[in-house]
C-alpha cells in the first residue's frame, strides 16, 4: 500500500512532489492544505487530489493523512514540522529544514519521541549521480580531494518574492547557497571546522549574494557561491591532486553527466534520467513503510544547519567562525 502524503500549503513547489507522486507505486498524495478554504479546492481541483482542507491545522487533523510535506516559506518550516510531528505525522520538509541548529534538534527530538520519520527534502542528493560521485572519489579517480567549487544563481525578477523576506526565512543562503553548502559537505564527507563569508544584502535586508569558504579536515577547501541576481547556473567541482571531477548539473539533475579530467584525457560519464522528486518520495515513503532508514536523517540537517548558522555569523560579525565554538 502507498503512503498517504498531505500537502502543507499550496506553493508552487508542491506541484513538482505530487507530479512525482504520480509517477511511483510508493507514495499517493490525498489531501492538500491551505489557509484560505477557496485556495485548498482550486489547487485540488487543478492537481486531482481527493480532499481540500482550509487551514494547516485541519490538514493535520485528518486521519487519512500518513506523512506531510511541509514546502512552506524557509521560516515556517521547524514551526510546523514539529506540528505535523505533534499530530502523530512523518515529515518531509523542504530545504533547508532551518538555520539554528537549536531548533533543528527540537524537531528531530519531537520525532524520536514519537517514532516517527522526519527528513530534509534536499532531493538532489537522491539522484544516482550523486552515488556515482562518491564512488569515484572513494576509488581515488582524481587522488586526494583538495578543493571544491559549489556555485548556485539565477536572477530573481518578482519583487514581492517570500525568499526576498527577512520575516520568511529569505535570502540566498537559505534558499539555494544551502545546496553549495550540502555539496560541500558531502565531497567532504564530514562538517567543515572553520568557515568565512561575505554577502552582498539587498533592500529588504536580506543577502542577494554570498560567498564563503569553508575548511574540513585534511586542509580541503570549499568555495562556495550564490546569488539572487546573478546569471543563472549551477555547478559542483571537485580538485583533486590527480585530476578534477564536475558535476555540470549537480542540483536538479535534467541532464545528469558527470566530466572527469585526468592529465591529458576527458571522459564525460553519462547517466540515465530520472527524476530526484521521484526518488527522494521513494526513499522518505520505504523509511515510513520501515524498509530502512531514510538517507537524510538528524546528522545531516543538523550538520547542515551548523554551517549556514556559522556562515551567517562570519558575514555579520566580518571574522572567520570556527564550528567548535
Amino acid at each position: 500500500m502507498p503512503v498517504a502524503w498531505g500537502v502543507l500549503s499550496t506553493a508552487r513547489i508542491a506541484a513538482r512532489l505530487i507530479e512525482a507522486a504520480r509517477r511511483t507505486e510508493s507514495a499517493e498524495i490525498v489531501a492538500v492544505g491551505s489557509r484560505d478554504a477557496a485556495s485548498a479546492q482550486a489547487f485540488a481541483n487543478a492537481h486531482g487530489i481527493p480532499r481540500s482542507h482550509g487551514s494547516y491545522d485541519a490538514l493535520l487533523a485528518d486521519p487519512a493523512v500518513e506523512a506531510v510535506y511541509v514546502p512552506l516559506p524557509n521560516g515556517m518550516h521547524v514551526d510546523w514540522a514539529v506540528r505535523a510531528l505533534e499530530a502523530g505525522k512523518h515529515v518531509l520538509c523542504e530545504k533547508p529544514l532551518g538555520r539554528d541548529p537549536g531548533e533543528v534538534t527540537r524537531a528531530f527530538d519531537v520525532a524520536d519521541r514519537a517514532g516517527l520519520v522526519l527528513s530534509e527534502a534536499f532531493m538532489w542528493r537522491h539522484h544516482p549521480q550523486v552515488a556515482r560521485l562518491r564512488q569515484l572519489l572513494d576509488e581515488g579517480a582524481i587522488g586526494g580531494p583538495r578543493l571544491v567549487r559549489a556555485c548556485f544563481s539565477f536572477v530573481l525578477t518578482r519583487g514581492e518574492d517570500p525568499r526576498l523576506d527577512p520575516a520568511l526565512g529569505g535570502g540566498a543562503l537559505m534558499d539555494i547557497g544551502c545546496y553549495c553548502v550540502g555539496g560541500a559537505r558531502f565531497v567532504a564527507g564530514g562538517e567543515p571546522l572553520a568557515v568565512a563569508a561575505q554577502t552582498v544584502v539587498g533592500p529588504t535586508g536580506v543577502e542577494l549574494r554570498l560567498g564563503g569558504v569553508l575548511r574540513f579536515d585534511g586542509d580541503l577547501l570549499a568555495t562556495i557561491d550564490c546569488s539572487f541576481d546573478a546569471y543563472g547556473r549551477g555547478e559542483l567541482e571537485v580538485i583533486g591532486s590527480d585530476g578534477r571531477i564536475v558535476l555540470t548539473d549537480p542540483w536538479h539533475g535534467f541532464e545528469a553527466h558527470i566530466v572527469l579530467e585526468r592529465g591529458y584525457r576527458r571522459e564525460v560519464i553519462e547517466l540515465d534520467a530520472f527524476d530526484s522528486f521521484v526518488l527522494e518520495l521513494e526513499d522518505v515513503s520505504a523509511a515510513i513503510l520501515g524498509e530502512h532508514p531514510a538517507l537524510l536523517g538528524r546528522a545531516d540537517a543538523l550538520g547542515q544547519a551548523r554551517a549556514i548558522d556559522a556562515l551567517y555569523r562570519s558575514a555579520a560579525e566580518q571574522r572567520l567562525v570556527s564550528l567548535a565554538e
